[in-house]
């Protein structure tokens, strides 16, 4: 099998990096990221009504902890490689660079091994740790995914450093199919015999799922490598003298902090998943407690996780383009990519977070149901808290990853350790006092800290611009947005209730709520002039056609606005 996993070799791309592959990477990742995160949705409306709230708490303990472990089980290897193998094809060292993804090839089945056995052995306290000692069996149903989801990554960090995100994007899809066939499946099977049992079966579609994606993995390095065959490109690496024990130290050197800065959002939500109980049942009683956990884990956590769908992709397609543009020395090129994946992950992500926050009441009862009086009281008012909060995640993930490209990681490791400390102050601070809103608040504060402190160290290493005099345009746009879906909510409540379903009704006002708020934005950017022609330029075909249509004609640079 290692002998088909091993099947990549370095295509002749050349060094000089097209002005669109921000945007052609970033399109196919952020294509398959909102897919597999609608399905995700899709996949946790059954599961909610199957587990209600209280399994969901036990199915949420047990994948935020994977969630972290998988991450320390690559130990941020995939993006390391990302960015060494882009370093390695910018300078010509092709087979230099096939070597390195055999060491982490190698690194990644042995991780596999140890961190499933670490899961499984670890489950018992950490369900009694959460206060939940029902996750157990969902905790340990999931330890064998990450037997698989080690290589995944680092099949996903190799192909990335080609700057070829097809298969990556599409492993994900796959991958998120079959989970969500076999959790809904499983949970409904094993429903009968207990709620335990049934969030077991849940945790288990992650496993169907790691097996799906590695299939699709294998597939493209084949068809990669028999592309190289023919292109004659030297795929054993028998130029390169560079030894494992080498590899491997620049490997981890550069892979520590990066799983340290790229753990920081799974960490945060494993600590609620471990806190919330703990720290509001002497508040609101155990079993209000465990449902506001699940409300949180099933739900916000679900809806808020949609808007930095598109700072996660820009991450992953500007570390291997500003990695290779910095070891060239090629610092015009870092600005460039500097300020537009910074532009793009906040004109983005804004307005997908404004419209979740303003419709956050129909679309939790839409998509999940009203559910219990518990639900009905805190599910819209968390939901909102956490998606306004993702804003600064977005903007600290992206500025994190370009910090990466340039290879300042010791103050990526200073910004996590800082974000840390202030959630975890102040969800101790303010639980007693804001119960669970005041956790959520803490994981604003923390990406808050992160995302000031990122933009310093970056100010200081690359010269950039964002939106220079324009942010005051984006700022009055953010403003009447978020009046109008205030307005719009109230209205909503009040008149807009034509069916006797309750779900319909939902519905409906979330379609115009949506509808309303995401045709308004671009049309208040376009009339504060906050984006310009120039800026359009940069993005995908379609768009550029789409605002043609509706604009006529921008504003371009120099017309009053600095970029």
């Amino acid at each position: 099998m290692i002998c088909n996993i091993w099947v990549c070799g370095i295509g002749e791309e050349g060094c000089k990096l097209s002005k669109d592959s921000l945007v052609k990477g970033t399109l196919i990742l952020t294509i398959a990221a909102l897919v597999a995160r609608a399905l995700g949705v899709v996949q946790r409306v059954p599961l909610v009504h199957l587990l209600e709230d209280k399994g969901m708490a036990w199915y949420g303990i047990a994948f935020n902890l994977y969630s972290v472990l998988l991450v320390v089980a690559t130990a941020g290897i995939p993006s390391a490689l990302s960015k060494m193998i882009s370093e390695r094809t910018a300078l010509g060292k092709h087979a230099e660079a096939e070597r390195v993804y055999h060491a982490a090839v190698l690194f990644s089945l042995a991780a596999g091994v140890v961190m499933t056995a670490a899961l499984y052995a670890l489950a018992p306290w950490s369900a009694n740790l959460a206060g939940n000692p029902e996750a157990l069996p969902a905790i340990r149903a999931l330890a064998p995914a990450l037997l698989l989801f080690p290589l995944i990554a680092i099949m996903r960090g190799y192909f990335q450093g080609r700057q070829n995100m097809l298969p990556n994007g599409l492993s994900q899809i796959i991958e998120q199919i079959f989970r969500v066939v076999a959790s809904v499946a499983l949970a409904y099977a094993l429903l009968g015999y207990g709620l335990e049992s049934a969030a077991a079966g849940a945790s288990f579609g992650g496993v169907v799922g790691s097996v799906a994606a590695v299939v699709v993995m294998i597939y493209f390095a084949r068809k990669l490598r028999r592309k190289d065959k023919q292109e004659g490109i030297a795929r054993d690496g028998g130029e390169s003298r560079i030894t494992y024990r080498t590899i491997y130290g620049q490997l981890f050197r550069l892979s520590i902090p990066i799983v340290i800065f790229s753990i920081t959002v799974t960490l945060i939500y494993t600590i609620d998943s471990t806190i919330v109980t703990p720290l509001l049942e002497g508040r609101a009683g155990h079993a209000e407690a465990v449902e506001m956990l699940g409300i949180l884990t099933g739900r916000a956590q679900s809806l808020a996780g949609i808007p930095i769908i598109l700072a996660v992709a820009l991450s992953q397609s500007v570390v291997p383009i500003v990695s290779g543009a910095y070891s060239r020395g090629d610092l015009a090129q870092v600005s460039q990519q500097t300020g537009r994946v910074l532009q793009l992950s906040v004109l983005s992500g804004l307005p997908m977070v404004l419209v979740i926050c303003a419709a956050a009441r129909p679309l939790n009862g839409f998509i999940f149901g009203a559910g219990t009086p518990v639900v009905i009281q805190y599910a819209a008012p968390i939901i909102t808290l956490l998606t306004a909060s993702a804003m600064f995640q977005i903007v600290m993930q992206t500025s994190g990853a370009v910090l990466m490209g340039v290879g300042r990681m010791k103050p990526l490791v200073a910004s996590v350790a800082a974000g840390i400390a202030v959630k975890l102050l102040a969800s101790f601070l303010l639980a007693p006092v804001l119960g669970i809103y005041g956790i959520i608040v803490a994981t604003g504060l923390c990406f808050i800290v992160m995302t000031i402190w990122n933009l310093y160290v970056l100010k200081q290493t690359v010269k950039f611009r964002v939106l220079g005099s324009r942010w005051w345009g984006l700022l009055g746009s953010t403003a009447v947005i978020a009046l109008l879906g205030w307005g719009i909510e109230r209205l909503n409540a009040a008149y807009i209730n034509p069916f006797a379903n309750a779900v319909l009704n939902n519905l409906l006002q979330s379609v115009i709520a949506c509808a309303i708020l995401t045709a308004a934005y671009p049309l208040l950017l376009m009339a504060t002039r906050t984006v310009t022609m120039e800026d359009v330029q940069h993005m995908p075909a379609p768009i550029r056609k789409l605002v043609g249509k509706i604009a006529g004609r921008l504003p371009k640079r120099g017309q009053g606005q600095r970029g």
